[in-house]
C-alpha cells in the first residue's frame, strides 16, 4: 500500500468515526509521512502534506508550517489544504499559523495558493488584522477576480462571526 492509499483509507476511517483503527493506521504510517514530508521530490512532499489532514494528525502542525514555507507551490497548496481541513473543528490550528497565512495571502507568487490561504483563514478566529487584510485584498483592482471575490466573502464571514464591534 502506498502512502496515498493509506491516507485515503485513514480519511475513510475518520469519516466513519473509527478512531481506534485510525489511531492504529496513524502509528503504522507516522514515519513514512515524516520521511515523505522531507523528501527532495516535491511530489512526495505533496502526498505527505495532504496525508497529514487525511490521517487527522493535529500534532503535526509544525510539520505543516514547513510545508507552508516550501519552495513548491504544489506543496504549499497541499499544506494549506491540510491546514484548512484540520482547522474546521479546531480554529486554533489556523490561529497558530496566522502570520504565515497573512504573508501567503498578501505575497505568495501563486494565485491558487493565495486563494487557498484565504479559505483557511475563514476557519480561524475573526481577528481585526485578518479582516483588514482580506478587505483590502478584495478591493484591490490589481488582483485577480477570483482572489478578490474569495477575500471579500471570507472577510464578510469573519465580520459576522466577530459580531457588531468589528
Amino acid at each position: 500500500m502506498t502512502l496515498a492509499e493509506a491516507a485515503a483509507e485513514a480519511n475513510g476511517l475518520a469519516e466513519r468515526g473509527d478512531e481506534r483503527a485510525l489511531a492504529q493506521l496513524r502509528a503504522q504510517w507516522d514515519d513514512e509521512v515524516e520521511a515523505a514530508a522531507r523528501s527532495h521530490d516535491h511530489r512526495e512532499r505533496v502526498v505527505a502534506f495532504r496525508a497529514i489532514s487525511q490521517f487527522r494528525y493535529r500534532q503535526k502542525i509544525e510539520l505543516l508550517r514547513r510545508g507552508l514555507e516550501d519552495t513548491s507551490p504544489a506543496v504549499r497548496g497541499a499544506a494549506v489544504l491540510s491546514l484548512e481541513l484540520l482547522s474546521r473543528d479546531h480554529p486554533g490550528v489556523v490561529n497558530g499559523v496566522r502570520p504565515l497565512l497573512h504573508e501567503m495571502v498578501s505575497r505568495d507568487g501563486n494565485d491558487a495558493v493565495r486563494r487557498l490561504a484565504v479559505m483557511a483563514l475563514r476557519n480561524g478566529s475573526p481577528e481585526r488584522a485578518t479582516i483588514q487584510i482580506l478587505t483590502s485584498l478584495s478591493q484591490n483592482d490589481d488582483e485577480g477576480r477570483e482572489l478578490r471575490d474569495a477575500a471579500g466573502k471570507v472577510a464578510q464571514a469573519l465580520r459576522k462571526k466577530a459580531g457588531p464591534s468589528r
